[in-house]
């Protein structure tokens, strides 16, 4: 089942997505205890909307919301970086990967499906890195990687919008250029685990304007779904709602030949199996 936060007639709920896709059963408006997807997650009332959604016609048209963040506000957004075995060809100085590359960013970075995500005046070189994302369903600390499902609520697209050169700006760590307000985007919804068989070979693709920069399978992660939940729930507690990036691609902008960055008019499209496509057009940041 497809779960979202969405803005209609000015105010914010969440809901799921109607089985023939067309509208949203608002179980913001159902369960008034309950005021956001977050909130249902730490109490944990997934199965109980599950229910209560299953088989509902729409309480509001697919057409006429706005998408917002499926989680508004996470405690932890988790990115992982170069963790696809082919990406390792645009870092040839890196040594081979023992442990992932971990960093964090902000809900603020991130927009909601068909917003636009923005260009900031300090710099050209806004990239795209289209990834599949894991969103937390049961806290956990430790967590063995053969109880991995347990702990997960569902499965969303994550377009890493990056700003190259800010990266640069520290010697050790990529924060400034992966946090600018609004670059990056999450949604349109979350998919719950029970809709996919395994992860272990989830095709994601990202597209810019229609072409394909970013092809792959989760088949050639260096580090697979399992051991991230693992990994990283052992020096933090992962809490319902957390998301994990689980890693990019080879194809961003930055490693082609010359190097092509977003700019504005163009449109980003994150597309992973059994999800479906994140879209967001590419904007000035409003000044």
């Amino acid at each position: 089942m497809k779960f979202l936060t969405f803005e209609h007639d000015g105010k914010t709920s969440f809901g799921a997505v109607t089985g023939d896709g067309t509208g949203i059963v608002d179980l913001g408006a159902r369960m008034s205890d309950t005021p956001g997807f977050l909130e249902l997650l730490r109490a944990g009332g997934l199965d109980k909307a599950k229910d209560m959604a299953a088989g509902q016609s729409g309480d509001v048209a697919l057409s006429d919301i706005e998408y917002r963040r499926p989680v508004l506000y996470p405690e932890k957004i988790i990115c992982v970086g170069i963790n696809y075995a082919n990406r390792s060809e645009e870092y040839a100085d890196r040594p081979k990967l023992t442990y992932p590359n971990i960093f964090m960013r902000t809900p603020g970075s991130l927009v909601g499906h068909g917003q636009p995500i923005q260009r900031p005046p300090e710099s050209d070189k806004f990239d795209y890195e289209g990834e599949i994302a894991i969103v937390i369903g049961k806290a956990g600390r430790r967590i063995p990687e053969d109880r991995m499902e347990e702990h997960v609520a569902g499965l969303t697209c994550l377009q890493e919008g990056t700003l190259r050169d800010w990266l640069r700006h520290g010697t050790v760590n990529v924060t400034q250029g992966k946090n600018f307000e609004k670059s990056g985007s999450v949604g349109p919804w979350v998919v719950t685990a029970d809709e996919f068989k395994d992860y272990d070979d989830l095709q994601v693709t990202t597209r810019v304007n229609g072409e394909v920069r970013q092809n792959d399978t989760t088949a050639n992660l260096t580090f697979p779904f399992r051991y991230l939940v693992h990994y990283i729930s052992t020096w933090t507690e992962l809490k319902p709602g957390d998301i994990i990036s689980t890693g990019t691609p080879t194809g961003a902008g930055v490693a082609m030949d010359p190097p092509v960055f977003l700019k504005p008019g163009d449109v980003v499209e994150v597309e992973a199996t059994g999800v479906g496509t994140l879209s967001n057009p590419v904007i000035d940041e409003p000044r």
